[in-house]
């Protein structure tokens, strides 16, 4: 049985490179601390869809018939999924940088994430879901008129308008 053994970047068994660990214990702190949800932009998005009147589920597990994804906002009935991307995390093509220090960690990792989001948007789209994804720069104002606009384009299609009768998702008319 093998060891695992520290270099203090570096964790290794043996000859195999397993995962990155934190350089400082400030930077392990500061690792911590970045949130995967509730985020600002998160909330501030919840908030106006709320005094909006729409009623939705947040952080809520889709299994796909090939994957799990977890999108921040969810409109279950009317299969509309909604994404908040971070410039940083998610490789932004106005905002994202590629980090100049540790790159040969931080750019396979952010790679990673933008395959994962093509990935869960085509799983979703082939289970029928709409998929709205939002740039934590966006104007909070057109943010919310994406969203109002993908949930208004699935109710008012037949299918989905035959799903949920004359009343919307949790018994609120016309929202």
């Amino acid at each position: 049985m093998q060891r695992l053994a520290s270099t203090g970047r570096v964790t290794h068994i043996g000859d195999e490179r397993l995962v990155q660990t934190p350089t400082t214990p400030g930077r392990s702190r500061n690792m911590q601390a970045i949130r995967r949800t509730n985020t600002k932009p998160e909330i501030l998005l919840r908030s106006a869809l709320h005094r909006s009147g729409y009623r939705f589920r947040k952080d809520l597990s889709i299994y796909t018939s090939s994957r799990r994804v977890r999108p921040d906002v969810v409109f279950t009935a009317r299969k509309v999924a909604v994404f908040i991307d971070g410039c940083f995390w998610h490789c932004c093509p106005e905002h994202g940088r590629q980090p100049s220090v540790n790159s040969q960690y931080w750019t396979p990792k952010l790679q990673r994430n933008v395959e994962r989001d093509r990935l869960a948007d085509t799983a979703l789209g082939e289970d029928g879901w709409k998929v709205v994804r939002i740039w934590e720069h966006e104007p909070l104002d057109d943010a919310v008129e994406k969203v109002v606009a993908a949930v208004a384009e699935r109710t008012s299609s037949p299918s989905i308008a035959s799903e949920l009768g004359t009343r919307g998702e949790h018994g609120h008319p016309g929202r």
